[in-house]
Order: structure tokens, then C-alpha cells, then sequence
């Protein structure tokens, strides 16, 4: 009798038990669904007051971007970035993704000379397709 009862005691305490298994699936499932899904934003690290142009043109997919401030200051990934040093910036950030374009971000009142390295250095890693960002006027 005695073990009738703590057999049926046992199966009970087994039956109010909640198998948390299937939900961590669900939830470890949804998880790798929205990381895989999500948009990454990548940003240079500095506003600039970009100058108008009347044919510009929004670019998807530019994932390499290069800001250069009023100041003459070279920005990729928030980091202030040497001329000397853009060049091998790029070439990282274009291993790490091949398809991937650089657009410059250039303030109205930076100098040409910035712009033209900055440029010149992208080439020089590999990168052909370059633009320059531009406000719709």
C-alpha cells in the first residue's frame, strides 16, 4: 500500500513538472532570426554638413564610410583615423566584406585635398566604387 502511494505520489510531482525545453528552443530560435535579419548601421563617427547636390542620389549597400570634418579630420568606424593610415582602414574593412563601397562624407567646407587622398587611398585598396554624400537640394 505504502508504495502504491508513493508511486502515485511520485508520478504526480513528475506530471506538474514544466519541460522548459521546447521554449528555449522557441527562444534561442527567434533570437538567431532576428540577428541574422537585422540591419547593421554602420556610421563614420562624426556629423558633417554635407554640401547640396541636385542629382543626388540615395546609395544602398554603402557599407565602407569615410567623414571628413570641416577641420580636415579623417573618421572610419567613430575612430579619428590618420591620412597615412586610410588606406589600411579600408583594406580591413573591404576583407571583412568584399561587396562592400565607400562613400566619403565630406563637410561643405572641407579642403579638396582631403577629399582627393582620402579617395586616392580607397583606390589604392581596391575600391573602385567610391562616392561622395551629398544632400538632396
Amino acid at each position: 500500500m505504502r508504495s502504491q502511494l508513493s508511486k502515485m505520489l511520485q508520478e504526480q510531482e513528475e506530471a506538474e513538472e514544466i519541460n522548459m525545453t521546447p521554449m528555449l528552443d522557441v527562444v534561442f530560435i527567434l533570437l538567431i532570426f532576428f540577428i541574422v535579419t537585422a540591419s547593421f548601421v554602420k556610421e563614420a563617427g562624426i556629423e558633417v554638413n554635407r554640401p547640396e547636390a541636385a542629382t543626388a542620389v540615395k546609395k544602398e549597400r554603402a557599407n565602407i564610410l569615410v567623414a571628413i570634418s570641416d577641420t580636415g579630420e579623417i573618421w572610419i568606424n567613430k575612430r579619428r583615423v590618420d591620412v597615412r593610415a586610410v588606406q589600411a582602414n579600408i583594406e580591413r574593412l573591404k576583407a571583412e566584406n568584399p561587396q562592400g563601397t565607400v562613400v566619403i562624407q565630406a563637410d561643405k567646407k572641407a579642403t579638396t585635398d582631403v577629399l582627393i587622398k582620402v579617395m586616392d587611398s580607397a583606390r589604392a585598396a581596391g575600391v573602385y566604387d567610391v562616392s561622395i554624400a551629398a544632400d538632396e537640394a
